[in-house]
């Protein structure tokens, strides 16, 4: 083990004896971004770069499961990267598809999909709800990984979804207007029955949303790491942490 490794080591533990375990976050969702820089930065080719970040996936969940989180979100590819090419587009997916098969195998998460998986193409929809499915009810987090995901997206499919509902009441368009409350369209998003985030973090050093949970975000606090997601360490994780529980939340007052 080398003295970087050593130190680094001390540093985490540090870190870790100073968190307030009541002032951890209960639900994280994370912007797993970085994967093509890090490949290009390697010199290795893209299908790898994607692999790894998938694979950084499961050390990420073990870390928050170590933590206590009850709820991480992951973000893995968003309705902008199905335009991508088609070699880059079908790398994706199969990383996508392998990571979503080992978590539902693992039996200590509950997997969600989050997301309009009728833009996949069929053969991937199916493979990824037919592993979702597969996974425990039973679990002691919950994991929701969001393909095929578009903020905007979701705040369209969920306001078509309440309509489609009240019309198949009887309700005229007038009615549900008038009557209209912001809990009504909350039940229709793909988080539907979840809580919130507390704290979302974006890796690789962009900081922006891009349309990560628009809606349920409203009062998460954001973090931003310059480490590209394959590259990114537990303790990166603790110091997000650190941070998320130095902030007084306010809560929107």
């Amino acid at each position: 083990m080398s003295l970087s490794d050593l130190a680094y080591g001390a540093y985490e533990r540090r870190l870790l004896k100073r968190l307030d375990p009541e002032r951890l976050p209960h639900h994280v969702g994370a912007i797993v971004d970085g994967n093509r820089r890090w490949a290009k930065d390697a010199r290795i080719d893209l299908e790898t770069g994607y692999r790894a970040g998938a694979a950084k996936v499961d050390e990420f969940l073990e870390w928050c499961h170590d933590l206590g989180v009850g709820t991480v979100t992951f973000w893995v590819l968003s309705t902008d990267n199905l335009n991508r090419p088609g070699s880059e587009l079908a790398s994706i997916l199969a990383a996508v598809e392998a990571l979503v098969d080992r978590l539902s195998a693992d039996g200590r998460w509950r997997v969600r999909l989050l997301g309009s998986l009728d833009l996949l193409p069929a053969e991937s929809a199916d493979h990824l709800r037919r592993a979702a499915d597969a996974s425990t009810t039973d679990a002691a987090m919950q994991v929701n990984v969001c393909v095929g995901y578009g903020g905007r997206q979701e705040l369209t499919d969920a306001m078509r979804s309440l309509l489609l509902e009240e019309s198949a009441k009887g309700r005229s368009l007038e009615e549900v207007a008038r009557t209209l409350e912001v809990d009504h369209i909350a039940e229709h998003l793909y988080t539907k029955g979840q809580p919130d985030p507390d704290l979302v973090i974006r890796t690789s050093g962009e900081q922006r949303l891009s349309g990560f949970l628009l809606w349920q975000s409203v009062h998460s606090e954001f973090y931003f790491s310059d480490v590209l997601w394959p590259a990114f360490r537990r303790v990166d994780l603790l110091r997000a942490m650190r941070s998320y529980a130095s902030r007084e939340r306010r809560f929107g007052a």
